[in-house]
């Protein structure tokens, strides 16, 4: 029989059981008023964003790919060496990096050099050639230290200049062949021959029967107008001719006799004394005044006559003289006529002309002989260094159109934008090129609307190309994929920003944002907006760093 004590526990138990049991059914167990009002939407709240301050930048993306710039295609201008025969490759050109005054190439055994130039290579270089391309060589042999003057004409110092080149380089410049040797040889003795037939033909004319007679005539004229100008010359070289020299000496030895007798006489007279007879010594005075007198009256007579007799013995030697000058005047035309009558004179005309015409030949042909630079020997390009980047010839193969690819040796990125992303870019812009790795590196925007050969853009889209500001870190990555950011806009320094999505124009037309001034509460605030990026915006008005503008809610 069990204990009343363990009766009442027992039923004190159950009776909690019940109870709790009931709690729990009664707290399953809603009304339909508050399953209604369970079901009710919650009462809206504003989403708002706090207003920041910091720089903004604007940028474009663009997914590209680094490669060497600039790719061209080099195909040579002509043969290389001094002969037409079989163009062939003995050594290929080599991928990577090319300098200046570097071989690209061997063709048949002779080099083919790069050199900077705008100006391709078109044609032969040889003495006396002028132009830009030579201009252009010139200052390149100064800027590899082979010296040599300026100046667009392919002289002999320029000739000196590529000689010292190729040897350093180990090859010889180019000379003439033999077939252009025996060219020379040939012209020289078309000129020696044609000079030998004219001397000939001259010679010919000149002892003909109806020339022969003349030429003696002009000849004896000739000696004549000589004999008559020396005579002439003789003549007015004295005052007074040899045969009348002794006559002009007598009378001035009369002169100088009659002044001693008027000086001895003067000088007797005025030694007389006073008591001596001076009649007789004035006598002898005026006798001897009379005599020097005398005396020179016929030495001034005699050089009158003298002078009247050499006027006329010049005047008819100077008649003489022109009467020669016309007889040789005559008989040198008459030689002339006889000349160009005579049979002979065809074949000497023609012989003149045949001389002219093979030194005519022969200068020609020097203006081009001695060293050369054929035309497939140099390969310019725009820029240097550069790289080369595809190798289109085998060696062993025959040279006919393009050998290699070249480029720069410096990076770009190609890439392209929507043709409205395009209108925001101008080149110079800034940008950053992000590779897979992570690592940033800056860059400019180079161009717009431009690509790479070879590269596709998409219809409805634009080119671009951009270069790293330096090429450091980026070797060994040409053909990877990029990200690059090309700044359109930024703000000079920190500035307010909000979201785009909190901003609204009002029915006036100005743009406000609602800045959540308690809970649930708002008050408009009108602002200013300036750059927008990646889905902010930069606004000025009556607002701080930290407040909270509505972007959405109630």
């Amino acid at each position: 029989m069990k204990s009343p004590r363990k009766v009442l526990a027992g039923t004190v138990a159950g009776v909690i059981a019940v109870a709790g049991l009931g709690w729990g059914v009664s707290t399953r167990l809603r009304s339909p008023a508050d399953e209604a009002a369970l079901r009710k939407a919650p009462t809206p709240s504003l989403v708002t964003a706090a207003v920041e301050r910091r720089k903004l930048t604007s940028s474009v993306v663009v997914s590209g790919t680094l490669e060497y710039g600039s790719p061209r295609p080099v195909a040579l201008a002509g043969v290389v060496g001094g002969t037409a025969e079989a163009q062939r490759a003995t050594r290929a050109p080599r991928a990577g990096r090319l300098r200046e005054g570097a071989v690209l190439m061997e063709v048949n055994g002779r080099p083919v050099f790069t050199l900077k130039g705008s100006v391709p290579m078109h044609r032969t270089m040889a003495p006396g050639t002028k132009g830009k391309d030579v201009l252009q060589l010139q200052r390149a042999l100064r800027r590899l230290g082979f010296g040599g003057a300026v100046t667009g004409v392919f002289d002999q110092t320029t000739v000196a200049a590529v000689r010292r080149w190729y040897d350093k380089r180990g090859y010889q410049a180019q000379e003439p062949d033999l077939t252009a040797r025996q060219s020379r040889d040939t012209l020289r003795k078309a000129v020696q021959t044609a000079e030998e037939t004219l001397a000939l033909e001259e010679r010919t004319l000149e002892q003909g029967l109806d020339v022969a007679p003349l030429k003696v005539k002009l000849d004896n004229a000739r000696d004549d107008l000589k004999a008559a100008e020396s005579a002439l010359e003789e003549a007015e070289a004295v005052e007074v001719p040899p045969e009348d020299a002794r006559a002009l000496e007598d009378l001035r030895r009369a002169v100088r006799s009659a002044q001693e007798e008027l000086a001895s006489a003067e000088a007797a007279l005025a030694a007389a004394k006073p008591e001596d007879a001076k009649a007789p010594l004035e006598l002898k005075v005026r006798n001897a005044r009379a005599n020097l007198s005398g005396a020179q009256d016929a030495i001034s007579a005699f050089l009158e006559e003298a002078r009247v007799k050499r006027g006329k013995n010049l005047e008819d030697l100077r008649k003489a003289v022109r009467t020669a000058q016309d007889t040789v005047l005559t008989a040198d035309q008459a030689l002339r006529h006889a000349k160009q009558t005579s049979p002979v004179k065809l074949k000497v005309s023609n012989a003149k002309k045949d001389v002219a015409a093979a030194k005519a030949l022969l200068g020609e042909f020097l203006q081009t002989y001695g060293t050369t630079i054929p035309p497939g020997e140099i390969v310019f390009l725009p820029r240097l260094p550069a790289r080369v980047q595809k190798v289109k010839i085998k060696a062993g193969a025959t040279v006919a159109d393009e050998v290699a690819t070249v480029t720069s040796s410096s990076f770009v990125v190609s890439g392209s934008v929507e043709a409205a992303e395009a209108d925001l870019l101008r080149a110079g812009m800034p940008a950053t090129i992000e590779t897979t790795a992570g690592k940033i590196h800056p860059a400019r925007l180079t161009s717009v609307g431009d690509a790479l050969p070879g590269s596709s853009v998409p219809s409805g889209s634009e080119g671009v190309l951009l270069t790293p500001v330096s090429d450091k870190g980026l070797k060994g990555m040409a053909g990877a994929a990029v990200t690059v950011k090309i700044t359109v806009g930024a703000t000079s320094g920190e500035v307010l920003v909000v979201p785009v999505a909190a901003v609204v124009t009002a029915a006036d037309g100005k743009p406000r944002v609602k800045v959540e001034v308690a809970p649930d509460k708002t008050k408009e605030v009108e602002v200013r907006t300036g750059l927008a990026a990646d889905g902010d915006v930069q606004v000025t008005g009556d607002l701080e760093e930290g407040d909270r503008v509505v972007v959405g809610g109630a």
